[in-house]
């Protein structure tokens, strides 16, 4: 079988055409760090076996980052693998150092020039053949988006030949160093070349050949001619700008949460028509069963799990969705762009914003993809925070929340005031956010912030058809699984722990006027609190839980209407205090279990799964008492 190793910068399409090539479906997207470990798979061509690598995204084999480390060993490790460099053909120049480092410790090397349908549309043009005769390897031009070029790689794939290894001549500083490591090791030039590479701790060696190769790459940019008028650089300065780059990045955010509440509110309430019919057919099947083993599947299991699907599904594609149409477009990194100052500042790492983005889809998915940060401390914080910018979970009960008490539902403008003020909530998630990373950064971690290479990839045409067959599946779908997962036994347990009386009060009862004391120092009561940590396993059924509690049920139940809902909650004692308690530590409280687990995966280790529940548990708990007691404190004057 052949080897094949496919190389090239973050965000060129590397794992786009790794999918083309072997058809499978692994993730991508348009911002950076997409692809952190090496993915590997096979396919044939006519009468060839191959196994292709899509390694992870670096700027040079001189690494500075876990990613680049892994591409750089694989690379000189596995010299006979066939080299295919993926390139941004819009942005070929950039690229070129990375293209003549592996030209130069490797003699198999194809060259990849991608996005050709963007190069067209943006006016670029490249002269491939010329291109080709410079660098003596051969050049395929190809776009992702349309199949272009895939057949022709394939067939150059097929076909190939070493070509005649690339040398490039550094200046005397380095050559002497070249020199005097073969002549010490008794080794060729090239892996003299990798030895430097790989033990040079001189920076002025490592800048030495950085700017070589810059040279070289400048002097071939001849190939490329531009004719576009530059309109999307003046984009980039609107979004970039310290004025309007911040304001335009919080509008965006309002039209996708007004969206996704004014669109989520017909599916949620057809699928749970749905799961709620197939109750009774259901509990009818299971009618061989001891009734109340019946009575816990049903209404204990399959409510709680037909109350997280309904709630957390129509809310959780539509945002997924309009999120990744700015991702692809190339919006994301822009957002950490304008936040890398304030990140900084917190000594904490610029690619944090982009964690943080994907965290108000689903925490987990914020958590996992810290992984894009090369510093572990930093990558820890990342991890610990991402749980103040609420999930699609916890977005319903703020924004039933919101609706009861702080919007009149009566105007037809209500959707547009209720996203307003969760945007409002959000900000402080956000700044949140920026305090306890400080605090960490100060005590529990401490460090200053890294510097790191924040790439601005182009704009790009977005295919609906595939964000939403990708958002569905790899996102939505994935992450409703492990909620689901974590609801079935969570249900049970809520259900016999709601069945069990002592003295004529189920143990939830008990739990909830012991917790009342407490619970009134952060302007709740003990029925809401405990409800906080029995929603645990999935943020959706706390509204229901607390429901039960009202009402004395040994079932979860739903309500018919907010006004109902609002007139049970003032029944129970609810004010506007209580109200901005719930919404505050709703906001701030712990992850979910869902979100937990992931952070035991991602970290190897308990502690910080305990310390992530920890942290916000006490930061929910303060922000309250602070709040509430504040708020009875002007009451009084």
């Amino acid at each position: 079988m052949i080897n094949i190793s496919l190389i090239g910068n973050p965000n060129v399409g590397k794992s786009s055409i790794f999918n083309l090539l072997t058809k499978s479906h692994q993730h991508t997207g348009n911002w950076t760090g997409k692809t952190v470990g090496s993915n590997a798979s096979v396919f044939s061509y006519k009468d060839k076996d191959y196994k292709i690598y899509d390694l992870p995204g670096t700027y040079s084999l001189i690494s500075h980052s876990l990613e680049e480390e892994i591409t750089r060993d694989f690379i000189y490790n596995n010299k006979d693998n066939i080299n295919i460099v993926v390139c941004d053909i819009t942005m070929l120049e950039k690229s070129l150092n990375l293209v003549l480092q592996v030209m130069e410790v490797s003699d198999n090397v194809i060259l990849c020039l991608n996005m050709i349908d963007e190069a067209r549309r943006k006016k670029i043009d490249v002269d491939i053949d010329r291109l080709s005769s410079i660098l003596k390897i051969p050049v395929v031009v190809s776009s992702t988006r349309t199949k272009e070029g895939i057949d022709k790689l394939k067939e150059v794939i097929y076909s190939y030949k070493k070509n005649n290894k690339f040398e490039v001549k550094y200046d005397k500083e380095v050559e002497d160093l070249i020199k005097k490591v073969m002549k010490e090791d008794k080794i060729s030039r090239t892996l003299a070349i990798k030895k430097i590479n790989l033990d040079n701790k001189d920076q002025k060696i490592e800048d030495l050949i950085t700017n070589k190769l810059i040279n070289i790459s400048s002097d071939i940019k001849e190939v490329v001619v531009k004719n576009n008028c530059n309109r999307f650089s003046k984009l980039d300065k609107i979004l970039t700008n310290k004025i309007t780059g911040i304001p335009i990045m919080l509008v965006m955010l309002f039209i996708i949460f007004w969206l996704t509440i004014i669109g989520s509110n017909y599916p949620s309430n057809l699928l749970n028509e749905l799961l709620n019919s197939l109750e009774t057919p259901l509990y009818n099947l299971l009618s061989f069963l001891p009734s109340y083993i019946t009575d816990a599947l049903v209404f204990g299991v399959y409510r709680i799990l037909s109350w997280v699907v309904s709630v957390m599904l129509p809310p959780m594609a539509i945002f997924f969705f309009l999120f990744s149409i700015l991702e692809e477009y190339g919006i994301l990194p822009r957002i950490a762009f304008n936040l890398d100052d304030a990140f900084s500042k917190c000594n904490s790492c610029g690619k944090q914003a982009l964690t943080m983005c994907m965290g108000f889809g689903c925490n987990a998915v914020g958590v996992t993809n810290a992984r894009i940060i090369d510093s572990k401390r930093e990558r820890l914080i990342a991890i610990l925070t991402n749980v103040f910018v609420p999930c699609n979970g916890r977005f319903p009960m703020i924004i039933a929340i919101i609706s009861m008490f702080f919007v009149n539902n009566d105007s037809y403008l209500s959707s547009f005031y209720s996203a307003l003020i969760l945007l409002f909530i959000i900000i402080i998630g956000i700044v949140v956010t920026f305090i306890v990373s400080k605090i960490l950064s100060l005590t529990l971690l401490k460090g200053k912030s890294s510097s790191f290479i924040l790439e601005l990839p182009p704009y790009k045409r977005v295919n609906i058809i595939k964000i939403f067959i990708d958002t569905l599946f790899n996102k939505t779908l994935r992450i409703l699984v492990r909620a689901v997962m974590v609801a079935m036994p969570a249900g049970l347990i809520i259900y016999i722990l709601s069945n069990i009386n002592i003295n004529n009060l189920n143990i939830i009862s008990i739990i909830s006027n012991f917790l009342d004391p407490f619970a009134d120092l952060l302007g709740m009561d003990g029925t809401i609190l405990l409800s906080f940590f029995l929603g645990f396993p999935a943020n959706e059924i706390v509204i229901p839980l607390i429901m039960m509690g009202y009402n004395n049920s040994n079932l979860l139940v739903e309500y018919e209407s907010l006004s109902s809902l609002k007139t049970l909650f003032i029944d129970n004692g609810w004010t506007s205090l209580t109200a901005i308690c719930v919404i505050l530590f709703s906001l701030l409280h712990f992850p979910c279990a869902t979100t937990c687990l992931t952070i035991k995966k991602e970290t190897g280790s308990y502690k910080w799964m305990i310390l992530a529940f920890l942290i916000p548990l006490m930061v929910g708990i303060i922000v309250c008492f602070s709040v509430c007691s504040i708020y009875r404190l002007i009451s009084l004057i």
